[in-house]
């Protein structure tokens, strides 16, 4: 083979090395992961330090989200399910695993959560306890605790309840779930689960407001902060937040009447 040749050979070869190189990395490296002492914000989300994750393949009930339980009563299954969740983590650290951008939820990632001494994730820990059903998992395999749970009544599913996603839209002809559902009770089921006053959860004072209007920004409801003239006058709020932040990764704006209080 001549120099030329061979120097050809050689130029072609590094530059094939070249533009494979940044995708083997890529596809090689770790994903990135922190482990901390971990805070609960609520059943499908979790801080560690100054980074809230949303955990992959779980969609729990919100805090402000109302269930039937087995004796047909009223039940506040978003606290419950925090609650389920603290439990599983106790004062144990947290390592959560980032599998990706959440599109739903604003700036937070997706991630698998595991605590310190657990084999299983806390992903599907609370899947297969029944506070949290299945969503489109990137990375965590949850379905088989989904479907166990369901076939269970376990958590949740011993009563009757919407899909979180439902909840949050405000979609109240969606279907109902639950051992506990009955269709000749239609009316008055989903009048439990969408009632007209919102119970606001302890502690999360943030009101919203599911607004056409609010589209035009991209989010589908519109938040009012206490203090701001807003506040008051939105007597009926259609959800409550513990903050700003979870109030932004649900979709929803600040009232442009409302500055953040002094």
């Amino acid at each position: 083979m001549s120099f030329e040749n061979s120097f050809a050979a050689a130029r072609a070869f590094a530059l094939v090395l070249f533009l494979a190189l940044p995708g083997f990395l890529a596809s090689s490296a770790p994903a990135f992961a922190l482990t901390a002492t971990a805070t609960v914000r609520d059943a499908n989300s979790i801080q560690l330090g100054d980074v809230t994750y949303r955990l992959d393949g779980v969609d729990a009930p919100e805090l402000d989200q109302v269930c039937i339980d087995d004796h047909a009563d009223p039940w506040t299954c978003g606290i419950e399910a925090r609650d389920q969740l603290a439990k599983l983590i106790g004062k144990r650290a947290v390592r959560c695993d980032d599998v990706g951008p959440e599109k739903s939820f604003g700036k937070r990632h997706r991630a698998i959560c595991t605590a310190e001494g657990d084999k299983a994730s806390l992903n599907e820990q609370l899947v297969k306890l029944g506070f949290a059903i299945a969503r489109e998992p990137i990375k965590a395999n949850v379905k088989p605790a989904a479907a166990e749970a369901k076939t269970a009544s376990a958590g949740i599913w011993k009563g009757c309840f919407v899909a979180p996603q439902e909840f949050r839209s405000g979609k109240k002809d969606g279907a109902l779930l639950g051992a506990a559902c009955r269709s000749d009770r239609d009316k008055e089921i989903r009048a439990v689960l969408f009632p007209d006053e919102l119970t606001m959860p302890p502690s999360c004072s943030v009101k919203g407001k599911l607004a056409v209007r609010a589209r035009v920004t991209g989010n589908i409801g519109i938040y009012h902060l206490r203090g701001c003239p807003s506040y008051p006058a939105t007597t009926k709020p259609d959800r409550w937040f513990c903050s700003e932040d979870d109030a932004q990764a649900a979709g929803f704006r600040r009232a442009y009447n409302c500055r953040r209080p002094k």
